[in-house]
Parts: structure tokens; C-alpha cells; sequence
């Protein structure tokens, strides 16, 4: 049972948390796993982390979610699915926006041509609505303990900061890292005005869950990253066992 004190000592550090998360788009390439082929172990691990996270906590929040759309006038004969057609149109959403980005580089570099394009700003843009979701979600306290929320988030967003860096390069450096540590802070102060909004967390949830599958396995997938299918394991596996027992 989770005492009072220690809800209200995570509450303390909960600001804490969202300005760490906010932090990590601005130094991940000071940290010296990106970029690399073949992938970082570290990057892999991060990822089979996330892919945890939303199996062992998130999955299981997708009924709950259901049931509470349905208390807001949802109800139809297929109203047991909506939370996992919410979490199915994450998925397709950031499907369509990597297939959107990659068919726009092609086998061209034109990072520095990159910010202007509208293109950027898309794929940017669905990213700081990616990142405010986590940011707001650092108030659901359904989801249980704050802490492995933020380090499953923490790993997740160097696995994503990896992946724009290597489309967009010196244009996200420039601009889009920025907006996307304003974009946590933004949605963790959304949270705070709009605390234990059940519509918005019945929505969230499923959709987080939805993309952060999708923007690890379209990052591990790929044979031409060279990703390391024992460290994505060992990630999966090991931390998978952790949630278990918290």
C-alpha cells in the first residue's frame, strides 16, 4: 500500500520530473549514443524499456479507459474497443508521419534547408503534442508510482531525440529540440490546471501508448540501423520484471 507520505513527497518532486524530462532533448547528443551504426546498445536497451512500460502499465489501462469514455456518451456496441482504437490511431498516426518525413528526405541530406519546410514543422509539431502528453500524464497518479513513469519517459525521449536528430539534423538542433522541452513543460502546467481530467487521461493514455510503440520498433526494425537485438531484449525483459515487483 502506498503511504501518504510517500504521494505527497512525489507530488513535491513531480515539477522536479518535468523539468528533468523537459532537459533531456536539450543534452542527449552530449551523451554520445546517438548517431551511431550501428545503434547504440544504450539506445536499444532505452527502447526495450518503453516497450516494458507500455505493455506491463499502459495495456492494462486501456480497459479502465474504455469504461470511461463510455460514462461520456460513447457507448456503443464496440465501446469495450475504444481505448485500444485510440491506442491503434497513435500507432498509425506516427506510421504515417515517419513514412511522411522519409518519402520528403529520400536519399537527400538537406537538413539545413529542413526549417523551412512545412514538412518540419509537421513532423516537429506532432512531436511537441507527443511530448505534452507525457508532460500531462506526470499527473496521473492511476498509473501508480511517478517515478518509473519518468524514467521510462526519460529513455523514451533519447530514443526519439535520436531519431529527429537523424532526419532534420542541424534545423532540430537549432529549433525543434527547443520546442519540444518547452512542449513537457507545457503540458505538465496543462495537467496542473486540468488535474484528474478522466476524458483527456481516457485519451492520452491509449494514444501514448499507441506511439511509443510504433517509435521504438520503427527504430529497431530497420536493418539498416544495425539495431542490438540482445540489449533491446535484456531492456524488455529486465525491466519488465522491475515493474512487476514496485
Amino acid at each position: 500500500m502506498v503511504s501518504l507520505g510517500s504521494v505527497a513527497l512525489e507530488a513535491a518532486l513531480t515539477p522536479a520530473l518535468a523539468v528533468a524530462l523537459a532537459l533531456v532533448h536539450l543534452f542527449a547528443d552530449r551523451l554520445g549514443v546517438g548517431g551511431r551504426i550501428p545503434r547504440s546498445g544504450w539506445l536499444s536497451a532505452a527502447g526495450g524499456v518503453s516497450v516494458a512500460y507500455v505493455f506491463v502499465h499502459l495495456l492494462p489501462e486501456i480497459g479502465a479507459a474504455a469504461a470511461t469514455l463510455e460514462g461520456y456518451g460513447t457507448a456503443t456496441i464496440a465501446a469495450e474497443h475504444h481505448g485500444y482504437l485510440i491506442a491503434l490511431f497513435g500507432f498509425v498516426v506516427y506510421y504515417g508521419l515517419e513514412q511522411l518525413v522519409r518519402r520528403t528526405n529520400g536519399r537527400s541530406r538537406r537538413n539545413d534547408d529542413a526549417a523551412g519546410s512545412g514538412v518540419f514543422w509537421i513532423h516537429v509539431g506532432s512531436f511537441a503534442a507527443y511530448n505534452a502528453i507525457i508532460g500531462y500524464l506526470l499527473w496521473d497518479r492511476e498509473l501508480g508510482s511517478v517515478l518509473p513513469f519518468f524514467v521510462t519517459m526519460a529513455l523514451h525521449l533519447l530514443v526519439t531525440d535520436d531519431s529527429l536528430r537523424a532526419h532534420h539534423g542541424s534545423a532540430y538542433h537549432r529549433r525543434a529540440r527547443w520546442l519540444l522541452s518547452a512542449a513537457v513543460i507545457a503540458g505538465f502546467a496543462g495537467g496542473y490546471v486540468l488535474e484528474d481530467a478522466e476524458l483527456l487521461l481516457a485519451v492520452f493514455v491509449p494514444f501514448l501508448a499507441g506511439g511509443i510503440v510504433l517509435n521504438v520498433i520503427k527504430e529497431e526494425l530497420p536493418a539498416d540501423r544495425e539495431s542490438r537485438f540482445w540489449a533491446f531484449a535484456a531492456g524488455t525483459a529486465g525491466y519488465a520484471l522491475l515493474l512487476l515487483f514496485v
